[in-house]
């Protein structure tokens, strides 16, 4: 596969248009100027966290909910808002496939810091019904966009919901940047998106298989009496200086991750993204994280020569289903699919009520 001689975005990317020395146009239009543009508005967002963090010191019995997902930027994010903040936080997690590794990362953070570490485990058979569905039926920008997008929400939401039940201020999650899309959130969702904006995915409410109890797992301010106060909900990585390999090292040197294989978000994420990847290898002709991991090499958050190794290997396993890859042959007899019944049957829509839909984060 062709791939951007920067970047390594592959050329069957949207967008990529690689010129005749292969370099893609996302590549062409980087510069110094926007590089700068983006940090000075990165040090912006750092000053507002800054005071996000100020504010919510001592408003009840947590100062924040901080999302758990075992991957390393939620790690090191729990680490750093006990030790450099020293808030009291609760650290929440919600199971709904999270694997081995992640969960030996979350036992050895949590009893590391000695925080509280709230779980909940939803419904299986929802999800199981969701992802059946969803892959089936997915819009023209493939399986990861189309399922991560409707399943991201609902861990989003379930944090909501603690933090408004337990009266705490503040919730944060280890978004790198990039993620989500920044249609959705840049550093911060918007107050629109948590007071006043209903999260249920416009697929699944039109879908005659999903009941109102199920769709009623996501978010919506309208369920709650008029004057609910609502938290914030950001992503501090979106304002710190990120670099991925440094938040991997990190973790390991401090203890809180076993090893550099724990740490790398190919072992740590979820197992159905294999069988995501593998789909959008076969419809798309490309692996749906190749742009976001560009991005971070473009604007220096990520090794080059990582990804030149990692990405062409990541993609062999994957679409042979060996070694990691054999996790897609897993899924696919869980959900009952077979490699056909993974169909693009829709093209993709930009409301602006679908706002809310975003990527798995680590």
């Amino acid at each position: 596969m062709s791939q951007c001689k920067r970047c390594l975005l592959p050329a069957a990317v949207p967008g990529a248009d690689l010129d005749a020395q292969g370099v893609c146009a996302f590549c062409r239009a980087f510069s110094e100027e926007s590089y700068s543009e983006a940090e000075l508005a990165r040090a912006r967002y750092e000053i507002e966290l800054e005071q996000a963090i100020e504010d919510c010191r001592g408003k009840g019995e947590y100062d924040a909910l901080v999302c758990l997902s075992g991957g390393k930027d939620s790690i090191l994010l729990l680490w750093r808002l006990v030790k450099d903040y020293d808030l009291k936080v609760l650290a929440f997690t919600s199971d709904m496939n999270i694997p081995d590794i992640a969960w030996d990362n979350m036992e050895r953070t949590v009893k590391a810091l000695d925080v509280d570490h709230l779980t909940y485990t939803p419904s299986r058979a929802f999800y199981n019904k969701m992802y059946r569905y969803l892959l089936q039926n997915q819009n023209d920008k493939g399986a990861v966009r189309t399922v991560c997008y409707a399943c991201a929400p609902l861990f989003e939401s379930d944090a909501l919901r603690i933090a408004v039940e337990k009266g705490i201020p503040l919730v944060l999650a280890g978004y790198s940047p990039g993620q989500p899309e920044p249609e959705r959130m840049v550093f911060e969702f918007s107050r629109e998106m948590i007071c006043e904006t209903d999260w249920t995915p416009p697929e699944l409410r039109e879908a005659s298989s999903f009941d109102r109890r199920e769709l009623a797992r996501y978010w919506n301010p309208m369920s709650y009496p008029q004057g609910t106060v609502f938290p914030r909900y950001i992503a501090p990585f979106h304002a710190w200086p990120y670099d991925q390999d440094e938040n991997m090292r990190k973790v390991v040197e401090l203890g809180l991750v076993s090893s550099r294989k724990n740490a790398s978000p190919v072992h740590s994420n979820c197992p159905l993204n294999w069988l995501l990847m593998y789909s959008d290898l076969k419809n798309l002709g490309y692996n749906p994280y190749a742009p976001e991991f560009a991005t971070l090499i473009r604007t220096g958050q990520a090794r080059r020569a990582t990804w030149r190794v990692m990405q062409p290997l990541v993609n062999f396993m994957i679409r042979r289903r060996i070694f990691w890859g054999s996790q897609v042959s897993r899924s696919l007899q869980e959900l009952e699919l077979t490699p056909e019944e993974l169909r693009i049957t829709r093209k993709s829509e930009e409301p602006a009520e679908a706002k809310h839909l975003t990527v798995a984060a680590e």
